[in-house]
């Protein structure tokens, strides 16, 4: 049977092949743990539909593969399993081939995975005319690499290398890492937010000393309910009456439509950070929890990230995100929006400044708040006073008691 890569939902369309988690001739069992998918949101492992035996990997690690494609070939017992000389990967439209003699192999009818296709076009190899050296007579890569190499005084190979940039190779004290995984998958976002929206970001400063001294007027209860209070349950529940009174903050732009969609509930995504890298759970509903709930959901999520434990469920549908780096130090940054949400807050170290008070200097603890927003969107003037609502509510202790709780 052909095992294809199934829609896992939330109209993702494609995923990179992280893991297998079995080879070409393993025996393997109905549900056991196939292969590990990296997609756009959630890292998710894939079982294995059928009890049988692998026959053929057709997609490498680090391979992107679409909702469909073929990915593996099981014999499952049912008859009639055969290696597959092809996937269905789709490529970019080719020259058309010249004819070639009957009886001579053509492209499609040759063994070898996708990438190994790609490496030969790449080359400029025709891939039907290369021996293969790998199991059933599958063409390697570097079978594709050895070919090239002989023929490289041929014009065509010297055309095409001549076109493609060099590749690095790596010095004495140099280490090439591969990018791949959730680093790709941010490299990737990161860069189409920042060509698709107009972004602005925003700066202004917070008297935290308020919400310093609440914080350690709560962090007993919390202690008692097993959780860890950190100031961001504070931050998220003070940016409610905030995203409430400027609701394009909390929107997202649907552009097929031409329409903004202003969003009446309160999902906050909290950049969190991974050694694979930076990942979004998010928080539903956070307008109905109290600071406890949301200290405790927001603990859970982020040690299910850091173990790429989550699900596709606690990674979609956020309306605002919030990045801290407070810990870590630094004044000010200008996060880059987590596109199709409109905005995002970052959160910067709390330090102890001279303030000027009703003409006195006093020390107080002061942060900074960076909102990075879609111009498209949002006007300036229009951020500005909803970062000063979101402040306004942070140093009033009465006002931010009534929404913690």
């Amino acid at each position: 049977m052909e095992f294809k890569l199934p829609d896992i939902g939330e109209g993702i369309a494609e995923g990179e092949i992280l893991k297998w988690l079995a080879k070409e001739g393993d025996q393997i069992k109905e549900d056991q743990p196939l292969v590990e998918i990296m997609t756009d949101k959630v890292n998710v492992q894939i079982p294995a539909p059928r009890t049988g035996k692998v026959l053929q990997i057709l997609a490498k690690e680090g391979d992107v593969a679409k909702v469909g494609q073929t990915i593996m070939i099981i014999d499952d017992g049912s008859g009639g399993a055969q290696p597959l000389a092809e996937t269905i990967t789709p490529h970019p439209a080719q020259p058309a081939a010249p004819p070639q003699p009957q009886g001579a192999p053509s492209s499609q009818s040759v063994l070898a995975a996708p990438a190994t296709r790609r490496l030969a076009r790449e080359l400029g190899v025709d891939i039907s005319v290369v021996k293969g050296s790998g199991a059933q007579g599958r063409i390697t890569d570097d079978d594709v690499k050895r070919f090239a190499s002989s023929s490289s005084t041929t014009p065509s190979a010297v055309t095409v290398q001549a076109s493609r940039p060099p590749t690095h190779v790596a010095g004495p004290r140099e280490e090439l890492v591969p990018l791949r995984g959730v680093r790709k998958t941010i490299s990737e976002r990161m860069l189409k937010s920042l060509q698709t929206t107009a972004q602005v970001t925003h700066v202004d400063e917070a008297d935290m000393t308020e919400l310093v001294l609440l914080r350690e007027a709560f962090k007993g209860s919390a202690e008692k309910r097993g959780v860890h209070l950190t100031f961001i349950p504070f931050i998220i529940k003070a940016l409610v009456p905030a995203l409430k009174e400027f609701p394009y903050v909390n929107s997202s732009l649907d552009e097929e439509s031409g329409n903004i969609v202003l969003k009446k509930y309160y999902n906050i995504g909290i950049a969190t950070d991974t050694e694979q890298g930076l990942v979004v759970p998010v928080v539903r509903d956070v307008d109905r929890k109290d600071i406890f709930e949301l200290a405790g959901e927001i603990e859970t999520l982020a040690e299910k990230a850091r173990k790429t434990q989550l699900t596709l469920d606690e990674v979609r549908g956020g309306t605002f995100t919030v990045t801290n780096v407070g810990a870590i130090g630094g004044l000010f940054a200008t996060p880059i929006v987590n596109a199709p949400e409109v905005a995002i807050l970052g959160l910067h170290k709390i330090a102890k400044r001279p303030v000027v008070r009703e003409g006195k200097v006093e020390i107080r603890d002061t942060t900074y708040f960076s909102l990075s927003f879609d111009h498209r969107v949002v006007d300036g003037a229009y951020a500005a006073r909803f970062t000063s609502r979101l402040i306004e509510t942070v140093q009033d202790t009465k006002k931010l008691l009534s929404e913690v709780l």
